[in-house]
């Protein structure tokens, strides 16, 4: 689209942005953009300076890349969510039974939370690979109804064609926030989801955080989050271990060159 030169004539230097003027959803590749809508604080202040908005969006989807469960990304998320529970939370197919001890240590109120799993149980191999139809489902009604403070979602690799899309759009009719939570080899595929990110252990009680996806420029360098420690000593020493083979897997793969990731 073409604008006339004479369009930004009545905007001096240091007043105010001429694209606020033209529209509230415009924002220039070298700036983070404003919040379509409201945001809550993730709980991490180095992090919220690196979201749009300061804050994880709402009525949008967030998409957490995972190498595998239990990387940190309940403690991650656990600051918001505790801060939305109170209209309710819906989890959709976790990978293992919430922790109630755990998850109260993180200030999560049980009485608030609803765990929905598929109405087939698959073995583990299928359950990581093919789409439960009524979890997909069940979560668009979620965000379609709008109730809720908050979904979490752990989604298969393979999904239908147009599922992510027709979540975005769900999620557009939620006023709360929505994650999905997938695997970090997806990270090169395409995605409707307006913020991405790739997380990986750092240790025991740190997480890596990669800004794949974001309306602003590009991150330069992955975050490293202190985590609240709740683990027990045993598993201490199994995120440790965990954190160094991924250390050392990544090494390995910053030697090679790496195609850009897809947005």
């Amino acid at each position: 689209m073409a604008f006339s030169p004479d369009l930004f004539a009545d905007y001096p230097p240091g007043g105010p942005l001429p694209e606020a003027a033209l529209h509230p959803a415009l924002w220039r590749a070298d700036q983070l953009a404003r919040p379509r809508g409201a945001v809550v604080a993730s709980g991490y202040d180095e992090l919220d300076d690196q979201l749009p908005g300061g804050g994880w969006p709402l009525g949008t989807l967030t998409e957490l890349l995972l190498p595998h469960p239990g990387v940190g990304e309940l403690r991650l998320l656990a600051p918001a969510l505790a801060a939305l529970q109170p209209r309710g939370l819906a989890w959709f197919d976790p990978p293992a039974a919430p922790c109630a001890h755990l998850l109260q240590a993180l200030g999560l109120d049980l009485r608030q939370l609803v765990v929905v799993q598929p109405r087939q149980a698959l073995h583990a191999g299928a359950r990581r690979q093919l789409p439960a139809a009524d979890i997909l489902w069940a979560l668009e009604q979620a965000l379609k109804s709008g109730q809720l403070g908050a979904v979490v979602a752990w989604l298969p690799a393979r999904l239908p064609a147009d599922a992510l899309r027709r979540l975005q759009l769900a999620a557009q009719a939620h006023d709360g926030a929505a994650f999905l939570l997938r695997d970090a080899a997806l990270a090169r595929q395409p995605s409707p989801a307006p913020l991405r990110l790739a997380l990986r252990s750092a240790g025991a009680d740190e997480l890596q955080v990669r800004l794949l996806k974001r309306r602003g420029p590009p991150a330069t360098a992955p975050l490293v989050l202190a985590l609240p420690p709740v683990l027990s000593p045993a598993a201490r020493a199994r995120a440790q271990a965990l954190a160094e083979v991924a250390a050392a897997a990544a090494g390995a793969a910053a030697a090679a060159p790496q195609p850009r990731a897809a947005v």
